[in-house]
């Protein structure tokens, strides 16, 4: 979008239908539900394309990535199909010239306050399940030196909240520095003091680094906020699916972590119905869930992908059953946020106001990432400023929501 601006081509990010006449369409290729909506949305736009309502619909990302020959034969319409690393190719196809002097540059498709930035591309992990490495490739870190400039980037831009995001922080450093220096890029990045909340994306369980933790504690514009998809917790489950660990790993970790970080929030994901997952490893995942009281976790069910080792496994587990696992799963988590929630009554919290709907304006914890986690209801007594921090007393709980009024601004 930045190279596009620069050529003088005026972009819209998910704007509405009509308002331009080329649409590019970014898609994801990874499980079910990712590849349906990509799918129907492309399908969306050549509709629109056919009633003249668009000139050209290209395509790029993930899906045209991995079924690019299976694109092209069933829906020819679109105008051009692009993979996930050819940014110069779609730049060209719409009449522009691409500069490598903007790198970096971007327009923000995220409120003003808070942008997501890719330390990282790839992943060098063999995850039974996932198709990632063999689309998007091996684990590629960007220099410490380019992450540090395109955060002080954003801080021009007024970015309070920067969000960091790879396939696989915890691996990040390995290729160009021989070991995981992501401890060393928080600590740079926090020194910078340019940003109020610095969140972490997408940890691995194998290999987190232990002194991430301790700074973490040390620095207040480091978000106490863990991003760590475990999958599950059966040792045969995890064996089966190459993670690396096992329970016993898992449950030592998830106790470091509260001891080191007792005040951060952990945010998880598992993957319910795998093959092999019997009644027995199910519920040996219900009670971990239970022991372990997770503040923030999603639950996926298993999505038998091509290309991946587990596709040479027998998806024997009808989708009403994983379905109604992770129904169960989630019916856990529910009653866990709810008791979270109630706790925190009475408390005083910072609050990064997101928008206002309504008569509320809606906001965020430290402990909370846009569009995934709880969000904080703010009655519209005062005027509050989007993207400002303002001291919360909590009022009232919902199993994943809070309510509040502002004491002060921050």
């Amino acid at each position: 979008m930045g190279q596009l601006r620069s050529n003088n081509i005026d972009v819209l990010h998910d704007d509405e239908p009509g308002k331009a006449d080329i649409v590019v369409i970014n898609t994801c290729g990874f499980i079910g539900d990712a590849k349906e909506e990509s799918i129907d949305t492309i399908l969306q736009y050549i509709r629109m394309k056919e009633e003249g309502k668009l000139k050209r619909v290209f395509v790029m990302g993930c899906l045209s990535e991995r079924y690019k020959p299976s694109l092209i034969k069933e829906i020819p319409e679109v105008d051009e199909y692009f993979g996930v690393n050819d940014l110069a190719g779609v730049i060209k196809a719409l009449g522009a010239e691409y500069r490598e002097s903007l790198v970096g540059e971007r327009l923000l498709t995220t409120p003003s306050h808070y942008a997501y930035l890719k330390i990282a591309e790839g992943c060098d992990r063999r995850c039974s399940f996932c198709a990632i490495p063999g689309i998007r490739g091996k684990h590629i870190s960007k220099p410490i030196e380019q992450i540090i400039n395109e955060a002080e980037i954003l801080a021009e831009k007024g970015v309070k909240e920067l969000l960091l995001i790879s396939q696989d922080l915890t691996y990040y450093g390995f290729d160009l520095y021989g070991k995981s220096t992501l401890t060393e890029l928080i600590r740079k990045l926090s020194d910078l003091k340019r940003f109020d909340w610095i969140r972490l994306h997408y940890t691995f369980p194998s290999g987190f680094p232990a002194d991430l933790l301790a700074l973490m504690n040390e620095r207040e514009n480091i978000c106490n906020y863990i991003d760590i998809p475990l999958q599950h917790i059966s040792d045969k489950i995890l064996k089966s699916m190459r993670r690396g660990v096992n329970g016993a790993d898992t449950r030592q970790l998830i106790s470091d972590m509260r001891k080191h970080l007792p005040q951060a929030a952990i945010r998880t994901a598992f993957i319910v119905g795998y093959p092999g997952e019997t009644k027995k490893e199910f519920e040996e995942l219900k009670e971990f869930v239970k022991e372990m009281k997770f503040d923030r976790m999603g639950v996926f069910t298993y999505s038998h992908e091509e290309d991946t080792h587990a596709f040479s496994l027998e998806d024997t587990i009808p989708e009403e059953v994983k379905n109604a696992r992770a129904a169960e799963l989630m019916a856990l988590q529910q009653e866990i946020s709810s008791n979270l929630n109630n706790v925190k009554i009475g408390q005083k919290l910072k609050v990064l106001i997101d928008r206002k709907e309504g008569n509320y304006y809606i906001g965020r914890t430290e402990f909370d990432s846009p569009e995934v986690d709880n969000e904080v209801l703010i009655e519209d007594f005062e005027t509050l400023q989007i993207g400002a921090f303002y001291s919360v007393l909590i009022t009232a709980a919902e199993d994943f929501d809070l309510h509040g009024k502002v004491k002060k601004n921050l």
